[in-house]
């Protein structure tokens, strides 16, 4: 098994996973959190829901930073908590949020009103 050094390029100074306890189901929610001086990335995978989506939050709010970029490719299910969650991130760090949306969180965003924000990366 691969040490968690070579799991990351040299310049990045931590990384932090999250996964939340389902009951004994298998996980369907992870947010791993990579800091690179003053810019925090939080790669999140599976499904983002009321059960879940404070553990995002509190992933991008973990460690000082200056840019936050929440990269949402993997995630399947993005709820009206996660939306609310983003937008917390949105006001936290305005100017300083993007916003790496999957297909479906795209739909969601784009359902909402939100996928026009300047947060929200193009497709």
């Amino acid at each position: 098994m691969a040490s968690a050094d070579r799991l990351l390029p040299s310049h990045f100074r931590c990384a932090i996973v999250f996964c939340v306890d389902q009951g004994g189901a298998a996980p369907v929610f992870s947010a791993r959190t990579e800091t690179d001086g003053d810019h925090v990335r939080v790669v999140v995978v599976g499904e983002v829901d009321m059960a879940t989506a404070d553990t995002m939050l509190q992933a991008a709010l973990r460690e000082p930073a200056g840019r936050v970029t929440l990269d949402l490719r993997e995630v399947t299910f993005f709820d009206s908590a996660a939306i609310h969650a983003v937008v917390r991130l949105a006001q936290r760090f305005p100017g300083a949020l993007t916003v790496l949306p999957s297909r479906q969180v795209r739909r969601v965003l784009e359902i909402s009103g939100l996928a026009g924000q300047d947060w929200v990366a193009p497709a």
